[in-house]
């Protein structure tokens, strides 16, 4: 635990959005009934289970109940306006129907951010064991053995990826059906600039794995503050370009991310597909 208590130590906000993360990854692996509820949002495979709820929480509980002065915004629980300076930025359960289908990409985001900057970034993917931490100006690293031991703990780096034609590209899909054709015919047009294409299903997957070398980019359409706060975090430290499609936010409508020497390519090849 040495090792980790340096890592958490790099930052005052690391030690609580551990505690908070890694318990709601705890909550959310071991204590996930055999019959979930299951209820429709914008359309019915997009599901949200109790099990999302409990997570969040338990997250609010661990955050505010330390620091309550500061504010929140989460998928399920709305947003909350604090006076601190500090606002927390939450995913309880990336990879929702991952979940429901027993994948293991899913995973819980937590991300501090001030000015509306991320300051710190934590996502857990319960099923892999591991940890993803990026802190603003600082690094990021691989916790291996998150939920168990012994913790191993290593310095992510990007891979080096020179060309567009040599790059695994990742993407995701919106819930409505107008949405996924509309991003299935972006595929299909640079489909021949790029090596090949992986789907997750969880946008703090594919940030880390851009992190840890298992990707060159990721772009995707739709994301919401929560799917982006600590994961494009972590992939910027890790040193990934992340932008908008046509600003420097990855914030806009269009989330782009890629290795320094194919970021630019990926970023024209996008705008040309999309108009």
């Amino acid at each position: 635990m040495q090792a980790l208590d340096t890592l958490l130590a790099r930052h005052d906000l690391l030690p609580l959005a551990w505690e908070a993360s890694v318990a709601a990854a705890r909550f959310l692996r071991d204590e996930r009934p055999h019959d979930l509820v299951i209820e429709s949002k914008s359309s019915p495979v997009d599901s949200v289970t109790e099990m999302d709820r409990g997570a969040e929480q338990g997250i609010v509980g661990t955050l505010l109940g330390a620091r309550p002065d500061d504010g929140f915004l989460g998928e399920e629980g709305g947003e909350r306006i604090g006076t601190s300076g500090v606002r927390w930025v939450v995913d309880p359960l990336d990879g929702t129907v991952n979940y429901l289908y027993r994948m293991p990409m899913w995973g819980v985001s937590v991300a501090a951010e001030i000015d509306e900057e991320s300051v710190i970034g934590i996502v857990v993917l319960p099923e892999f064991d591991e940890a993803y931490v990026g802190i603003a100006g600082g690094g990021a690293w691989l916790v291996r053995h998150a939920l168990s031991d012994p913790i191993i703990i290593d310095r992510l780096e990007v891979r080096a990826c020179a060309d567009l034609a040599t790059a695994m590209i990742a993407t995701g899909f919106g819930y409505s059906a107008q949405r996924r054709q509309e991003q299935a015919a972006v595929i299909l047009a640079i489909a021949g600039q790029v090596r090949d294409f992986r789907r997750s299903g969880c946008a703090t997957v594919d940030f880390c794995w851009l992190a840890r070398g298992r990707l060159d980019g990721y772009y995707e359409r739709g994301l919401n503050r929560w799917d982006v706060a600590a994961g494009s975090l972590i992939a910027a430290e890790a040193g990934a370009v992340v932008t908008g499609l046509w600003g420097d936010s990855p914030h806009e409508e269009t989330m782009v991310a890629g290795v320094p020497a194919i970021a630019p390519a990926l970023r024209a090849a996008l705008r040309t597909a999309q108009g």
